[in-house]
């Protein structure tokens, strides 16, 4: 298979289930829940140093959000509810409690329930207020520019992470803006995010190492400077090879977000000098969702 003379490789990325939430950041200005959302989403690329995978998902305007605010919608995702709950509350607690005018409020319907506002409320040192409206408890937490107010317990929901597709290029100038235009389109879907800095990768990472403290190490089939010394999956003639990771609240949308970013990253691919797209795998051993490039690109089928 080719898009615009590019080869699609006929293989598949791998990806595995994880827990996920959604709240939503409002402010006084919209500069200031962007602020806040900026904060709370750094350092959260990867589960595998950070914790959780975090990004901003979409801008709200004032008639989407439960206060009438300008708001930021953030996905946050982790492989256990009780991770979730803890980078949640400690993300939430150091980066928008401080921000100043930020409330937070549940931006997701489940059972499944995880602490914020119940665990924040100490902080009000016995001055913060209860209130029911409807079934759901809020705390307002007295703060120097008035009231924080946070939501006692957010939901979470299963989720799907690792979704991913690799640009392969003549220079690292033409991988990162096919890259680029690759992330632009994800951007504009909703119910996933691409956690890495840009919603690119450099260091696609394998399971395991000759390091025996270290459970991932780098992709060495895609470095570049390797291509002699091991099994090289890069193309004689390019240079770089980077990785767009996606998570999202479901199979689908993972699907529908990778197969949209190929067909960008295609679009712009003959003047960038993109040479190749594949996916990232371990052999099915990793997670249980496996994504066909063929099948995305050329059918309505996700996931297998």
């Amino acid at each position: 298979m080719q898009i615009n003379g590019i080869e699609i490789e006929d293989t598949f990325a791998e990806a595995f289930d994880m827990t996920a939430t959604r709240i939503i950041i409002t402010a006084a200005e919209p500069i200031w829940a962007q602020r806040a959302a900026e904060a709370m989403t750094g350092f959260a690329t990867s589960v595998i140093g950070c914790g959780v995978e975090a990004g901003i998902e979409r801008i709200l305007d004032s008639e989407q959000t439960p206060d009438g605010r300008p708001g930021v919608a953030i996905l946050m995702f982790a492989m256990s509810g009780n991770e979730l709950e803890k980078q949640l509350v400690k993300r939430v607690g150091q980066c928008v409690l401080t921000c100043p005018s930020t409330s937070v409020f549940a931006g997701l319907h489940s059972l499944k329930r995880i602490a914020l506002g119940s665990r924040l409320r100490y902080f009000g040192d016995g001055y913060q207020i209860s209130k029911m409206i409807g079934k759901e408890r809020y705390w307002r937490i007295p703060v120097m520019d008035g009231e924080f107010v946070c939501q006692d317990s957010v939901c979470r929901q299963s989720a799907v992470g690792g979704g991913n597709f690799l640009v392969l290029a003549d220079t690292i100038h033409g991988a990162l803006h096919a890259c680029d235009s690759a992330v632009r389109a994800i951007k504009r879907l909703q119910d996933c995010i691409t956690p890495f800095p840009g919603g690119v990768a450099r260091s696609g990472s394998k399971v395991g190492s000759k390091y025996k403290m270290l459970g991932a190490s780098t992709n060495d089939a895609f470095c570049p400077t390797l291509r002699e010394q091991t099994k090289s999956y890069v193309l004689d003639h390019t240079s770089a090879a980077l990785e767009l990771v996606i998570d999202g609240l479901t199979p689908e949308i993972v699907g529908q977000a990778m197969r949209v970013g190929i067909q960008a990253a295609c679009d712009v691919g003959p003047s960038c000098g993109v040479r190749k797209i594949t996916g990232g795998h371990y052999g099915g051993k990793l997670g249980k969702h496996h994504f066909y490039l063929h099948d995305l690109l050329s059918s309505s089928s996700c996931a297998s």
